[in-house]
């Protein structure tokens, strides 16, 4: 193939976007239940609607009765910082960063919450020494980081007689990833991921030693609305049943249920993970069959499954954008760039939203586009 020859086929669905993600391939406009709009969230609809989405995520994620699930303001973002806010403080606190989302933390909670944190780098690829977490501190992590491609490779480094409240950003890990729930403190996604819902909207999931947290402990700095989570020492139940703290999109609501009832039908968090690994393979396949293409993570037992990042030989920077903007004139990957904080690179969203025939028919293209700038 020369750079002047393109694939004959295209991916069906190009969105490789790692956020917001591809939406699930039965996803139209249509299918949307639009009782709710117009309504008040506060009305018996709203709520009943509000409260089967918690119902929902609970079945798919497999969530115990121990857990707590509740829909708050600002996307992953505003979830882990909410958690942060109310419950951080209490006791030291470790972060772990080896992407640009955990060193969010890290600036969250030296520059802004004044905090003096143990802070367990790695360069991107890589992970911390989980071993040598301290456990009697509070621990921050992501489950998989979106940026990087990286990946913690189960629950087995955190203890189950931690003194510290665990802390997981895992919005681009549920519904793709088994996750060890008892292991869990505290933890939060958003649907924008492998749901392929819309963003502004985030997902508190609470422990019962987070709810301890919570009812025995009073930050030293003050809260904004959008962060309370207790009123008069005792957790604000309500936040967990569908009142939400403030209004929400009950548009993205529907949005939600409709990749929720997906998920169900394809067989809850098994069938995710079954498409996930699917895709993971296709790509894997490809990466395999060309040199000039690699793993930024090179362990495969911390890869990620679904922010595949992707190391191309020899690119810089703008060889990327190039890369990914003669990819996208043609209709055959959108949104393919590494994120502009990591090495470059490319990142291939392999999400259950995702079908493995439109990674595989990715390939070709990848060809195209590296002989075409080549050239």
């Amino acid at each position: 193939m020369t750079e002047h020859t393109r694939p004959a086929r295209k991916p069906a669905r190009p969105y490789f976007s790692s956020g917001p993600c591809a939406k699930p391939p039965v996803w139209t406009p249509e299918k949307l239940n639009t009782d709710s709009l117009g309504r008040s969230h506060r009305a018996r609809i709203g709520k009943a609607r509000l409260a089967y989405c918690i119902d929902l995520m609970r079945e798919v994620l497999g969530l115990p009765d121990t857990h707590r699930i509740g829909i708050v303001p600002g996307s992953d973002t505003g979830a882990f910082e909410m958690a942060m806010w109310t419950m951080l403080g209490a006791r030291g606190v470790t972060t772990l960063a080896w992407e640009s989302f955990g060193e969010g933390w890290v600036t969250d909670a030296v520059k802004q919450l004044k905090l003096e944190p143990t802070v367990m780098r790695a360069d991107y690829g890589q992970l911390p020494d989980l071993d040598k977490v301290d456990w009697s501190d509070d621990v921050l992590f992501t489950w998989n980081g979106t940026t990087s491609g990286v990946r913690v490779p189960d629950g087995e480094w955190i203890p189950d007689d931690r003194e510290g409240l665990s802390f997981a950003d895992a919005t681009s890990a549920v519904f793709a990833y088994d996750i060890p729930w008892d292991k869990i403190d505290v933890a939060t996604f958003s649907w924008q991921k492998v749901l392929g819902g819309e963003g502004a909207h985030g997902v508190l999931i609470l422990g019962p030693r987070a709810v301890e947290r919570l009812e025995s402990y009073t930050p030293a700095w003050p809260l904004p609305k959008v962060f309370r989570l207790t009123k008069g020492g005792k957790l604000t139940e309500g936040v967990f049943k569908g009142e939400t703290i403030n209004t929400p999109s009950m548009l993205a609501v529907e949005d939600a249920i409709l990749s929720l009832e997906w998920a169900k039908e394809i067989g809850g968090l098994e069938g995710m993970k079954a498409r996930c690994n699917a895709n993971a393979e296709a790509l894997e396949k490809i990466v395999a069959e060309r040199s000039w293409l690699s793993h930024l993570a090179e362990d495969k037992g911390i890869r990620s499954k679904t922010s595949v990042c992707l190391s191309v030989e020899g690119a810089d920077t703008d060889f990327i954008k190039k890369f990914a903007a003669l990819l996208e004139a043609e209709g055959a990957a959108y949104d393919v760039a590494g994120y502009r904080d990591a090495p470059p690179g490319l990142r291939i969203w392999c999400g259950a939203t995702v079908d493995a025939a439109d990674v595989e028919a990715l390939g070709p293209w990848l060809d195209w586009a590296w002989a075409s700038l080549k050239a």
